[in-house]
């Protein structure tokens, strides 16, 4: 396992920008798949977008942020960025990072998923 610290988060107006990021203790972060999941109270935690490991030259994105946010990684600074832009009020969410060996379980059971986040709180004021 990796511990995963997310930071970015804060305030932002609609139709403004952030980026986050999420970093990885541990000297082995690059064979890890990350994903970025966000929650409000009352719903689910909702898939957004994810990387597979090392190279990092595939992503997914869910439907609602394609376009908008561009996930990355940094291997040699064991971080993952998500960039968020364009920001709707409702992109208000905590945003957790995750990772895991295992790129499926990233985006398809994330019930199995090795390491998360604490969060970051992002709110989109209208």
């Amino acid at each position: 396992q990796v511990q995963l610290v997310e930071s970015g988060g804060g305030l932002v107006q609609t139709g403004g920008s952030l980026t986050l990021s999420c970093t990885a203790s541990g000297r082995t972060f690059m064979d890890y798949a990350v994903g970025w999941f966000r929650q409000v109270p009352g719903k689910e935690r909702e898939f957004v977008a994810a990387i597979i490991r090392r190279s990092g030259c595939s992503t997914l994105y869910a439907d609602s942020v394609k376009g908008r946010f561009t996930i990355s990684r940094d291997n040699a600074k064991n971080t993952v960025y998500l960039q968020m832009n364009s920001l709707p009020p409702e992109g208000t969410a905590v945003y957790y990072c995750a990772a895991d060996t295992t790129f499926h379980d990233i985006v398809g059971n994330t019930g199995a998923v090795d390491s998360w986040g604490r969060g970051t709180q992002v709110t989109v004021s209208s």
